[in-house]
């Protein structure tokens, strides 16, 4: 395949520059090419189902980039003119375009979205009603496109206008009178504050559509409107802004709670009515107590970076087992589904970044049905007194935490960077206080007992760079370990450690 359109794979989504104007970022996702990509999927999707691109039904959604109707455009325009009817959803979350799969039919779907990436980008992500696509699919697409391979023009096509988030609210809505139970059936939030933070992204929905015709009061909630050039801070949990921005308004608005999405909504955020994050390994431990309530002593499958606490906390607090795997939030998903087949009870793959896909819920990575898991979970524990802090009260936090990241310099990063871990592992094994970790799926973590603490150093999975994670229980331990730890890396000589070298000086 030629590189042009290899620089489109990213992971299992196609993404690219979808606005001119940014320095050292050339559009590329032209109508021209997206009319291709749109091909593709087609042809992709008529192998799969044995079907002609003209007989196929395809539902294309968007978040709210500025780029997405005239990316839309094309695609709906491409389709048609295949002879393929087309459900045309607009302003749409990512996990709603998986559903409609099933509730409408559908051969296959494709949102608009790039994620929290900035506003010049956009990019497209399929799905059908298995689920979404992996990173070989996405290879095949693209080799369509590379080889100019599309359907044949057929008259027939058709457009057919549909407010599917409609519906996909009012079944988040029954998933909430169902598990609170309430006397007042209808409206099980009555006397609930919940603030919602949509970064002006496609999350706006669940603060007027979902929660607000149950009975929480939304006042205090911020950036609902949809606004694609993102003016107010990054739609993105992780982002140390947005959560600022929602810990903001729970305090100010007195809130009990508050909860935040990115832009496409399939990955969410809260925080408590005390402002604290329910994020990152904390996110983790709650989504995890309630997965396991119906599911006791399952499997929770989670991203290698996840803390020494955590799995302290899933094993030893609720009775389950912690299952470290690759990052990448398919990587995790894919592992809990073949865990299932093989027997193993696993009820929740969920990645830090807020990715959270319960088996109930066809392993689908869905911020809204996450946040309203927690919604549930608050609203029967205050019929006991109790809170949301008290879940996680047994969860030991690291005291420090640091990520650094290394680019490599060589020619073949891949070989490189694995060569970097054979050869640190080795020198791990001939260290009596370096530990490594015997549930270890991806690089090499190693914990310290001095130090109370650990690093992990891993691969990236696309780009030339060696992600180092280190946490310690004890203040200074971060460093000490990095001392340690670049006693061995100044040895090698293709990776750039001006990250590690300004971290300890």
């Amino acid at each position: 395949m030629e590189q042009f359109w290899k620089q489109f794979k990213s992971g299992t989504d196609i993404r690219g520059v979808a606005v001119d104007g940014v320095a050292g970022e050339p559009l590329n996702l032209t109508d021209e090419v997206v009319a291709k990509m749109a091909c593709a999927f087609l042809l992709w999707l008529s192998d799969r189902t044995g079907k002609p691109a003209c007989e196929l039904t395809v539902a294309v959604g968007h978040d709210s980039r500025i780029s997405a109707e005239r990316i839309r455009s094309a695609v709906v325009r491409t389709m048609v003119n295949c002879g393929a009817k087309v459900l045309n959803c607009g302003l749409s979350s990512t996990p709603s375009m998986f559903m409609i799969t099933l509730d409408k039919a559908c051969d296959g779907s494709i949102q608009l979205t790039a994620s929290h990436h900035p506003y010049h980008r956009n990019g497209l992500k399929f799905f059908t009603p298995d689920g979404g696509l992996d990173g070989c699919d996405i290879e095949a697409i693209l080799a369509f496109c590379d080889a100019d391979k599309q359907p044949e023009q057929h008259d027939g096509g058709s457009v057919e206008d549909i407010d599917y988030m409609k519906d996909y609210a009012a079944h988040l809505r029954k998933l909430i009178c169902d598990g609170i139970q309430a006397e007042n059936y209808d409206q099980p939030l009555a006397g609930f504050h919940i603030v919602v933070d949509a970064g002006n992204g496609a999350g706006g929905f669940y603060a007027c559509d979902v929660l607000e015709p149950l009975g929480a009061d939304i006042s205090g909630s911020v950036f609902l409107e949809p606004d694609g050039m993102f003016p107010n801070h990054i739609p993105n949990p992780e982002d140390k802004k947005a959560m600022q921005s929602i810990c903001g308004a729970v305090l100010s608005a007195k809130a009990d709670l508050g909860v935040i999405f990115d832009t496409d909504v399939d990955r969410g955020g809260a925080v408590d009515s005390f402002g604290a994050e329910l994020n990152r390994n904390r996110l983790v431990a709650i989504a995890s107590e309630i997965a396991l309530e119906d599911c006791p002593g399952g499997t929770i499958v989670t991203d290698s970076t996840t803390s020494a606490g955590l799995k302290k906390f899933i094993e030893g607090t609720l009775g389950g087992v912690h299952y470290r795997y690759r990052r990448g939030y398919r990587n995790v998903i894919n592992r809990a589904i073949e865990l299932n087949r093989q027997g193993i009870a696993c009820p929740l793959a969920i990645e830090t970044s807020g990715h959270a896909a319960f088996q109930e819920n066809y392993f689908l990575d869905d911020g809204a049905y996450l946040v309203t898991k927690i919604i549930i979970k608050m609203a029967q524990l205050r019929a006991q007194s109790k809170t949301l802090a008290e879940l996680t009260a047994a969860l030991e936090e690291p005291l420090e935490e640091r990520e650094l990241r290394f680019k490599i310099k060589a020619a073949d990063f891949r070989a490189y960077g694995e060569q970097v871990l054979s050869d640190i592992e080795a020198y791990a094994k001939e260290r009596p206080d370096w530990l490594i970790a015997d549930d270890n799926r991806e690089g090499l973590r190693v914990s310290f007992a001095d130090e109370q603490g650990w690093f992990l150093l891993r691969l990236s999975v696309h780009d030339p760079i060696m992600p180092l994670n280190l946490e310690s229980m004890k203040e200074g331990g971060c460093k000490a370990i990095a001392a340690k730890l670049f006693a061995f890396l100044k040895g090698c000589d293709a990776l750039d450690l001006t990250a590690i070298e300004a971290f300890m000086a």
